[in-house]
This record gives structure tokens, sequence and C-alpha cells, in this order.
């Protein structure tokens, strides 16, 4: 099903400057405060009148004091240059207003260098071309390359809006499962504030100054000789939490190669075991759940995906070998 190409209504953005912006120019700071679009086309909006400060129109320069209210009238534009594909997609739901898709392992949910087509928004485009002319291709949030499970994508700028909204208020209910390395005592909770490795740009990390708070619950479903099954709910959604939060408590995820370091499995895993990990060949993390209010009706849905069957096998043997011992 794709949707009409009637023009899209504008919708509404709104965000507070917080303290620390202090001395921030007006357009790096709507950069912060509204990422889902580019700095170019917020420089656009305030040059046009569609981005005000405490209602007034601004310049892309002022500098900014902290507290001041910013409102974006964002319209319904080409976003990029994007290149339609006709790529496999398993789509959950699917309505005027948004769909929710149950994403594959060995996927990149967005192009970037590197990464131009293949990818998530390649195939959505192809199925719905309108999400062209939304910010990110209606992409509201992410999983990593080798995570599988749910996502939601705005199929409007209403619905973008709103979905933005619920995510930075922290209502959108995001629970995973996975396995990790040894045996985890009790269920719990990771806040650790998060940002760049300070040597390793290219991986996030716990971090003492300078991070953006994270908040990870964990529940200890299953334990086994030496992993645990867990499920885990996301209060905060920085880039890797879970994988980060629990490497930084000493149970890294079950293949991953980034944050698990040189932890192999024991020479005495039965090759049972070896042959499981080995065939999943990524973390073993899947978002099972999705739970959000429609954008349209205010009623709260929820979608749940099954346990992929790569992931279900570890399960298996690992089960079976626990009952034998």
């Amino acid at each position: 099903m794709t949707s009409s190409h009637s023009p899209q209504a504008p919708a509404s953005y709104e965000a507070t400057v917080p303290p620390d912006m202090l001395g921030s120019r007006l357009d790096q700071a709507a950069a912060a405060l509204f990422p889902s679009f580019s700095r170019g086309r917020l420089q656009a909006w305030i040059k046009s009148g569609d981005l005000t400060v405490n209602g007034r129109p601004g310049k892309a320069k002022q500098k900014l004091t902290g507290g001041e209210h910013l409102h974006l009238q964002a319209q319904a534009e080409a976003q990029g240059e994007w290149q339609a594909e006709e790529l496999p997609l398993n789509i959950v739901f699917e309505d005027e207003h948004l769909l929710i898709v149950n994403k594959s392992a060995n996927l990149v949910v967005h192009p970037a260098a590197g990464n131009l087509t293949g990818t998530l928004l390649n195939a959505l485009l192809h199925h719905c071309p309108e999400l062209a002319n939304l910010p990110r291709g209606g992409i509201v949030h992410r999983l990593d390359k080798d995570t599988t499970g749910l996502m939601v994508v705005a199929k409007t700028l209403q619905s973008h809006q709103s979905l933005v909204s619920q995510l930075q208020a922290r209502t959108v209910g995001r629970q995973y499962e996975a396995v990790a390395i040894g045996r985890i005592a009790t269920s719990g909770t990771v806040d650790a504030p998060m940002g760049r490795h300070p040597q390793q740009r290219k991986k996030m990390a716990v971090v003492s100054h300078g991070g953006k708070e994270a908040i990870t619950h964990y529940f200890v479903r299953e334990r086994f000789a030496g992993h645990t099954y867990v499920h885990l709910k996301l209060e905060t959604g920085r880039t890797h939490q879970i994988r980060v939060h629990l490497a930084h408590i000493g149970h890294p995820l079950v293949g991953d190669a980034t944050y698990g370091g040189r932890r192999k499995l024991p020479r005495t895993a039965s090759t049972q075991l070896t042959g499981a990990v080995a065939a999943l060949g990524r973390q073993a993390l899947h978002a099972w759940r999705l739970e959000l209010v429609h954008p349209a009706s205010g009623e709260t849905i929820s979608w749940e995906a099954p346990t992929p069957a790569d992931f279900a096998h570890l399960l298996s043997v690992l089960r079976a070998e626990e009952a034998s011992l």
C-alpha cells in the first residue's frame, strides 16, 4: 500500500532552549533540538519565519541565552537524494499514518557514506514514495544493522511530530530480548551516561564527563551455565545503548564483536553451542515488543515480533545443555 501524492499539511514542533546552550547560535541550537531536520533546512525556515524565537522571527546567527521557546512550522518537502529500491520488507502493520516494520538482521536502517543503497530506507521509499518528503524518510528511531525487530515509521508530518514527541517524553514502550555472556545474578537497572568512546570514535561508551543520560532496565528470564537470557526495557534511546550498558556491567551480548571484547566460548563448549553462536553471526539482540499512542486515534497500541530463528536456535541449545547438566 502506498500513500497518495496529495500535499501534506505542515506540522508544529516545539522546544525550549536549555541553559547549557547559553551563547549558541540559533541555527546551531535548532539543529540540536530538532535533529530530524538538516541545518540547511532549518536555516531556510529561520529565514522564512517558519522557525520563531519566543513567537518572533529570528536570525540564524543570533546568540541565545537559554530558556527561549522555539516553534517550528515544518513543511513536507524533498529531504534527500535517496534511491528507492525493491527490497524485501516485513511489514507488521500499516495505515495512512504509520507503518511498523520487523527489521531483519544484516540490514542498515538509513543510507550513509559507504551504505547509500540496500538499506531499510531504500526499501521503504519503493513501498511508499511519499516518505521522501519526510525527515529521514519518516524514520524516528533506529536499530543497529545486526539487531532485529520492530521499528515504527511515520507516513505524515503530523505522525512524525507525534512520534518524536512520544520518544522525547519516553512514553514509547520498547522491549528487547538478549542473551548475555555470564550468569547475571538479579534483574536491575543500568543508569550510566553515554557518549563517544574517547579513543575509538566509532564506538560508544559509558563516560564520566559530557555524556547523555542513558537508562536501561534488564530482567533475568533464564540462567544457563555460562549465559543469561534477559528482557530489557529502554528508558532512553542512545546509540548502541543496550550493548554498551550490558558490557559495562560485565555481561556483553553473545556475538557482539564491537563491545564483547575478546571473550570467546570456553574450550569446554559443546559443538552444538559453538555452532549456534557461529550461525547467529551477530549480537543476540531482538526488539520483540513496541507500544505507542497512535498519532491519529490516540489509542495505545502494541505489536510483538517472534524471536528470529537464529536467536531461537541459540536459546534451544542453551536450554538443552542446561537440562543435561
